[in-house]
């Protein structure tokens, strides 16, 4: 086949999102660089993301406005939630983008997020206290979900009376960071949730002007004051981007490792009886269910992908949850393997953009998994054929994972 032709796949399909790796493989051997009907190009090898994610040809194209509307329609420029993220650090390229990260990667230094591990484990023993009694719980509902929200709150320094809203709350985004464009329904909800937080950080913005903190929307807030460093749309914008992006992936790394765990129980068995594998467990979770199965970029100048030159101003979607099972890269790819060498995923991005939550996001991951082996050693599926996987393609997770033990 050429590079427009290939097996029509929907990620939108229940089925897919259930599955997408038949469709991937297909992909990677009849065309690894395929044209989709809408235009859009996807590469499935583990050699061309890579290469995406660092190349400098390879860009975001939100500060266009003609790319903004051929990506969510002739109204983006009218979509609170579409001019929010045109703020963002992660839509932006260089200089905007090497400004902003460059104010926010301060909190985020090693030391400071190795100093949160003593945190991450006191909540979750918490969480697991208030369930263990019961012999079961939904895993992402009790402590996939609230653990890494906390987490972040703690970061950001919002206070401890409002972060009940944010772990009881739902992810309203995620549908802007598809493929494929947004439904209106997925645009207004987006909308929504895009203005009920931005009122919420600006309240809490004037707060800490009033009265600082040894927090990130501290810091942010002084460099706002600061004038030539942050506007106050960027402000709002990459503390909304922080807020979800400090516990989505989390939220999904721990989920998804549970499930794979747990299907594969002799893997369970090995990690419980030799937890010094954790570390390369979570790298292989990441490998085979990517919490993020997607990126996208503009090309900015011409550039060759496995034969198949792409022209301006293409959009690349990076398929890295089909990269991580690359046969070229990793023997047996669809193999669960915690004792797998070298694995090297990129499900935390690449290059300019890579993932500057990633140290914390292992770490949670590790606690988690530590703790849950040793305080819950027989922890079963209730459900092992029927997880509910979350409707957004990109980032890959479940909406719950029912277990039991005892």
């Amino acid at each position: 086949m050429s590079a427009t032709e290939a097996p029509p796949f929907d990620v939108r399909d229940p089925a897919f999102l259930a599955n997408p790796y038949p469709v991937f493989h297909r992909l990677r051997t009849s065309a690894p660089v395929y044209r989709a009907p809408l235009g859009r190009w996807f590469i499935t090898r583990y050699d061309d993301v890579a290469q995406l994610l660092r190349d400098r040809r390879f860009g975001k194209d939100y500060a266009d406005p003609d790319a903004l509307m051929r990506r969510f329609g002739p109204t983006a420029l009218q979509e609170p939630a579409v001019v929010e993220l045109t703020h963002m650090m992660l839509m932006r390229d260089p200089p905007d983008h090497t400004r902003l990260r460059g104010l926010v990667v301060k909190a985020f230094t090693a030391r400071r997020i190795e100093a949160m591990r003593a945190r991450v484990q006191d909540l979750t023993d918490r969480l697991l206290d208030k369930v263990i009694p019961l012999g079961r719980m939904d895993m992402i509902r009790d402590l996939a979900f609230p653990l890494p929200v906390l987490v972040i709150c703690e970061l950001l320094g919002i206070p401890e009376e409002d972060q009940v809203r944010f772990v009881t709350g739902s992810s309203t985004g995620a549908a802007l960071l598809n493929p494929t464009p947004p439904s209106r329904t997925e645009l207004d909800d987006a909308n929504r949730g895009s203005l009920e937080s931005g009122a919420y950080f600006e309240a809490l913005f004037e707060q800490r002007r009033r009265d600082p903190r040894d927090d990130l929307v501290t810091q942010l807030v002084q460099a706002e004051e600061a004038g030539d460093r942050l506007t106050t749309a960027e402000l709002r914008a990459n503390v909304n981007l922080l807020f979800a992006a400090g516990h989505e992936t989390t939220v999904n790394l721990i989920g998804n490792g549970f499930l794979s765990l747990l299907r594969h129980p002799e893997q369970w068995r090995l990690l419980r009886d030799n937890p010094s594998l954790i570390s390369n467990a979570i790298e292989e979770i990441l490998r085979f269910e990517s919490p993020v199965q997607a990126v996208a970029r503009t090309v900015a100048e011409p550039v060759e992908l496995s034969g198949v030159v792409l022209e301006p101003p293409a959009i690349v979607v990076a398929l890295i949850g089909a990269a991580n099972r690359d046969p070229a890269v990793f023997g047996n790819p669809d193999r669960f393997d915690i004792t797998r060498e070298d694995i090297r995923p990129l499900s935390f991005g690449g290059g300019i953009h890579f993932c500057l939550g990633a140290q914390l996001a292992r770490i949670e991951a590790a606690v988690v998994f530590e703790t849950v082996l040793r305080r819950l050693p027989d922890l079963r599926l209730e459900k092992p054929d029927q997880p509910k996987w979350r409707s957004s393609f990109t980032l890959r997770g479940l909406t719950e994972l029912p277990v039991a033990w005892g």
